[in-house]
């Protein structure tokens, strides 16, 4: 699916944005800060620590263009789920697939999309914000696309990969651990990490996600 997908594309994505900006306002007092700082259009890496499974949503909510996730190329294979991720933009990667999994990914931007990535590789065990896998260097060299670094904050303690279910923060109730908040930075120009080794790129990306988790954590209602 392309940047913008078609009528009926829009319309589901639409309809699963608001009812899920609803259920996530009233259900976990959700803050958005720095949405404006997503390009309106053209390819765009957007980089996120992750810390559960209401993440993808999350920054989805926080951002004014549809986007494109990546998901397990397995749960494609799932009847009932399939239809739905494959309805909101998700892009089948295999884990262990290496270098084709990147270029699904530079595919994607190729057709002007936005694609969200967790570079972390998985849910965070303790809500930090951890090293980066080394793929998303080549990527980035590869895909000279603008890189949008997001922050979110609550999910760890709202639904962590250690919790059956998630745990509410609703709106109108004092403020709880589980209320979420989501900072979207300014894009960074690809062309800062000309000639910098990976390690220094990783460092840099990964300072970039701690300090959107940061703000994120700064403007939680708690």
């Amino acid at each position: 699916m392309a940047d913008r997908p078609n009528f009926v594309g829009r319309l589901w994505y639409d309809t699963v944005f608001w009812s899920s900006f609803t259920a996530f306002t009233f259900g976990f007092s959700i803050r958005r800060r720095g949405w404006k700082n997503m390009p309106r259009t053209g390819p765009v890496l957007v980089l996120a620590n992750h810390q559960s499974m209401f993440d993808p949503v999350l920054v989805g909510l926080s951002s004014r263009r549809y986007l494109s996730y990546l998901a397990r190329h397995t749960l494609f294979e799932q009847r009932g789920l399939a239809p739905m991720i494959r309805s909101l933009n998700a892009i089948p990667i295999d884990r262990n697939a290496g270098k084709d999994g990147i270029q699904a990914v530079l595919n994607a931007l190729g057709q002007g999309q936005a694609v969200l990535m967790f570079p972390e590789g998985e849910r965070t065990h303790d809500g930090n914000v951890h090293p980066l896998k080394p793929g998303v260097s080549l990527l980035i060299k590869r895909a000279g696309c603008p890189i949008v670094p997001v922050g979110i904050a609550g999910a760890f303690d709202a639904w962590s990969r250690f919790m059956t279910v998630p745990r509410p923060a609703p709106l109108f109730l004092p403020p709880a651990p589980g209320t979420l908040a989501i900072s979207v930075g300014e894009p960074i120009n690809p062309a800062r990490y000309e000639g910098m080794k990976r390690e220094a790129m990783l460092d840099d990306l990964h300072k970039s996600l701690a300090a959107q988790h940061a703000e994120a954590e700064r403007v939680r209602r708690k």
